[in-house]
C-alpha cells in the first residue's frame, strides 16, 4: 500500500505548535479591508488555534 499523501491546501494553512495543538490563522483578513474597523483588523491578526471539534479532520488532512 503506498504512503498517504498530505493535503497540500492543508499543508500550507496550519501548523504544530511544540505542545501538539495545531495553529491556524483567522479569516476575513486578506481583501475589502476598508469596511471593517480597525479593531478587527487588529484581532484578525494573531494566530489562534484549531477548534477542539475541527482537530480530528485537519490531523486526517496532515496525516499526522
Amino acid at each position: 500500500m503506498p504512503k498517504m499523501k498530505t493535503k497540500a491546501s492543508a499543508k500550507k494553512r496550519f501548523k504544530f505548535t511544540g505542545s501538539g495543538k495545531i495553529k491556524r490563522k483567522h479569516a476575513f483578513k486578506s481583501h475589502i479591508l476598508t469596511k471593517k474597523g480597525t479593531k478587527q483588523k487588529r484581532n484578525l491578526t494573531h494566530a489562534t488555534t484549531v477548534d477542539k471539534a475541527d482537530v480530528a479532520g485537519v490531523k486526517r488532512q496532515l496525516c499526522a
